[in-house]
């Protein structure tokens, strides 16, 4: 083993989007950071699926963007088609999904990554982090016996970490896409402290689109108008260049697994023993849990547009080989389907993420971090969301200023880092619309206005952008007062305008905020009979000024609820508070609170198993 001469103030373990996210902001940040990577040809690889966003996870991304990161620019410029979801529901909902052309997006991400001023982009094996005597990071060693020198580690290992891939009664050790797994590296994280567990994931097979019937499928094309990832990012000449599709399994298809269910690794027993997602289960899981269900949708998606490969989303399986070809020959249009790579099955090692803090530092040691499916999440966005913190935190505390912690009424990474360092979780968590109490606040479309501000006092966010950032502010704000101040009066025009849209006539003046309000009115429509709109207006700007006029009621609401929440957020509890000496606290109380040491009294509350009669001695013992 040798010292290198090349010393760090940051090394990322892992070259997944989590390990992206962190490089860039660390880089950006003023640390000199390195990123390492088993293969530099698996770098921002997608895996599991060719796409980014959906539902919340296109919250994430725009999230991710608001605050500097990179995942939305990179996936604006390799998309190949874009959906927004949920456009039936209301806008706390929409949720914006992009197929990815996928060796594109790989490419972009690594030239990024190269083009990174204090990034250097390293191919090698991580086998071991080193601490010193007070057990705070001192280094990183190469499977070739290269030692780095560096203040802060952010493990972002995502699959990789001692893997292993089934399909059926086989199994190798083996990343994804058979690249190499990191072998040796967990028993090192024990043996400094981390405790890990086991996690599975999957993924479904891969077809080439030439032995495809797509008559026989349902087109599902893309938006005409599309929102791009990226507030950067120029809607105009944005365009689709593939459309996806639909089809459905059958009752054969239901036949063919439950008459294989003895071959299947998830239930023959002694195949798989790492935990899977609740939320996106293998088909076979989906066919025993739903027995009722006649049929279950896939969707079918280009993998990019300079190959033949198609992926079948909702059709991931452990199932053997020969299993796998007869349950794909049994779904619509896939009856002479030719397989290129088969449906596997993936376990890992992770880490509970109740050993860490809200900035994703582990508690027992100093500059060690955790980010992506190593905290036990699942998902490319939820893993570059943590990416991001993670190396914000990392840069901040070796600068020595205040971290960055985002709580749960300001924005969705905020939800998903809490729910993991308080309540931990005993699968791979997924980010959903329904795990946020603030919704409404949290919508997609304004992450900007949210978390720019942070983005720019942490210095990821520029000067020119942030300009533009307030500008567009400063236009919202002007619109809705004109709105809240101009009347309507019951005019011919006007009240032909509402019979047109369906809606009940007015005999009095009416202000157009308050016109506005009805459903059945939109901004766009109410054009033609608003005079003195201003000429111009942007799309997002237009967007914002309907959404906080339609919803005002419920946001105020929630903004309300808000504000009694940071109150307990804002009561910290000390680092060195000794639980066990503090009367009155029940004893499973004592020793969730001696295990998680939570950050605030609202932190505290949401532990499972911490009362309210318990929160109420802690207020008490703070007010002493």
């Amino acid at each position: 083993m040798f010292i290198s001469n090349d010393t760090y103030d940051v090394v990322v373990v892992g070259g997944g989007h989590a390990g992206i996210e962190a490089a860039f902001a660390a880089s950006r940040l003023g640390m000199k950071t390195c990123i390492f990577s088993i293969s530099l040809d698996a770098v921002a690889n997608l895996p599991c699926n060719p796409s980014i966003g959906g539902t919340a996870k296109g919250h994430l991304v725009r999230e991710i963007d608001a605050l500097g990161g990179e995942m939305g620019k990179a996936a604006d410029k390799t998309f190949i088609q874009s959906r927004m979801l949920n456009r039936g529901k209301g806008p706390a909902v929409h949720s914006l999904r992009a197929q990815i052309d996928r060796k594109s997006y790989q490419a972009e991400m690594k030239h990024r990554l190269e083009l990174q001023p204090r990034l250097d982009v390293r191919q090698g094996e991580i086998v071991e982090v080193t601490v010193d005597t007070d057990k705070c990071v001192k280094s990183v060693i190469t499977r070739t016996g290269a030692e780095y020198l560096c203040k802060a580690v952010i493990i972002s290992t995502g699959t990789y970490l001692k893997s292993r891939i089934i399909i059926g009664e086989f199994s190798q050790e083996s990343g994804p896409d058979g690249v190499f797994p990191a072998t040796e590296l967990s028993q090192k994280l024990r043996d400094i402290g981390v405790e890990l567990r086991r996690f599975k994931t999957g993924t479904p097979p891969r077809i080439n689109s030439r032995s495809i019937d797509f008559d026989e499928l349902e087109e599902q094309p893309g938006d005409e108008d599309i929102t791009p990832f990226s507030f950067e990012t120029n809607p105009d000449g944005l365009m689709n260049q593939v459309s996806c599709h639909i089809t459905y399994t059958n009752p054969e298809t239901h036949k063919i697994i439950t008459d294989n269910l003895d071959r299947s690794p998830l239930y023959g027993g002694g195949g798989i023993t790492g935990i899977g997602p609740r939320y996106c289960p293998s088909i076979e899981d989906k066919v025993v849990r739903f027995a009722d269900k006649n049929r279950h949708q896939l969707f079918v998606e280009p993998m990019g547009l300079d190959t033949e490969e198609v992926y079948l989303q909702g059709f991931s399986s452990s199932m053997p080989e020969d299993v796998q070809i007869d349950m794909l020959h049994s779904l619509p249009g896939f009856r002479h389907a030719q397989v290129m790579r088969n449906a596997y099955a993936i376990e890992y090692d992770c880490a509970d993420p109740l050993q860490l803090y809200p900035t994703l530092e582990f508690k027992k040691i100093g500059g060690l971090y955790g980010a992506g499916q190593f905290n036990g999440t699942s998902g490319y966005e939820e893993a570059a969301a943590q990416g991001l913190i993670a190396g914000i935190n990392a840069a901040l505390k070796l600068k020595g200023e205040p971290p960055l912690i985002l709580d749960r009424s300001e924005a969705y990474i905020g939800a998903l880092i809490d729910d993991l360092v308080t309540k931990g979780t005993n699968e791979p968590y997924r980010m959903m619309t329904s795990r946020s109490e603030y919704r409404l606040l949290l919508r997609q479309d304004n992450a900007d206005l949210r978390l720019t501000p942070y983005g720019y006092e942490i210095g990821l966010i520029s000067s020119d952008r942030y300009s533009k950032f307030l500008t567009k502010r400063r236009m919202i704000e002007e619109e809705t007062k004109r709105l809240n101040s101009i009347v309507f009066p019951p005019s011919k025009e006007v009240i032909e305008y509402l019979s047109s849209v369906g809606s009940q006539p007015i005999s009095t003046g009416i202000k157009a905020s308050e016109l506005l309000k009805r459903p059945q009115v939109t901004y766009d429509s109410m054009r033609t009979i608003d005079k003195t709109r201003p000429e111009n207006l942007p799309r997002d700007v237009c967007e914002q000024v309907e959404i906080s006029i339609k919803y005002a009621g419920y946001i105020d609401r929630q903004i309300k609820q808000a504000e009694q929440f940071k109150k307990l957020e804002q009561k910290k509890l000390p680092d060195d508070i000794n639980y066990d000496e503090i009367d009155g606290l029940r004893l499973e109380a004592r020793q969730k609170l001696s295990h998680i040491r939570p950050a605030s009294l609202g932190q505290a509350s949401r532990i499972s198993g911490v009362n309210p009669a318990d929160i109420a001695v802690l207020m008490i013992y703070l007010k002493k």
